[in-house]
């Protein structure tokens, strides 16, 4: 299994995994934007052939956004997980922890950011285990109907390692 960041000739697999495996799906466009802006956070794993089996989209989170903000006047940089998916019959062998710790590290280490976040499905058991047990996310919010299907999300948060508190 190969992992490397993502790459624009990497979209359309990328985006077929996502149709595969999740009801939540995004637009060519919104793709092309994270790969472009930030280009150093977001990966994908290859098996064998080159197939993309996996990826994990990530940004940067605007601070007027939502996303990742802990409290008003927090001035920390957030990272944010948009969308992780490893084709099923790909699953169980830790794609999925290696492909959110190397985003992770990226946005440490290019963005100096301090907290990443994201958002579940709360009937996604197996997702919140891999969040909470084995990358230390924690439950910040519960955000009544966030999915289209109505369905409530977790948006969980993690202080990453060594993270610095920015003062502005």
């Amino acid at each position: 299994m190969n992992i490397r960041l993502a790459k624009e000739h990497d979209l359309l697999a990328m985006q077929a995994a996502n149709l595969q495996n999740l009801p939540e799906n995004y637009s060519l466009r919104l793709w092309i934007y994270h790969i472009i802006t930030w280009p150093q956070i977001s990966f994908v794993a290859e098996d064998a052939k080159g197939r993309i089996v996996g990826y994990v989209l990530a940004k940067i989170a605007d601070p007027n956004e939502d996303e990742g903000s802990s409290a008003p006047g927090d001035t920390r940089v957030h990272g944010h997980i948009n969308s992780i998916s490893v084709l099923r019959t790909y699953r169980r062998q830790g794609l999925a922890k290696k492909l959110m710790l190397l985003s992770q590290e990226s946005m440490m280490a290019v963005y100096n950011a301090s907290v990443v976040s994201l958002h579940v499905r709360r009937s996604n058991k197996a997702a919140i285990a891999l969040y909470r047990d084995a990358l230390g996310f924690a439950v910040h919010k519960v955000e009544v109907g966030y999915y289209a299907d109505k369905e409530d999300a977790l948006s969980m948060q993690l202080t990453l390692p060594n993270a610095r508190i920015h003062a502005r």
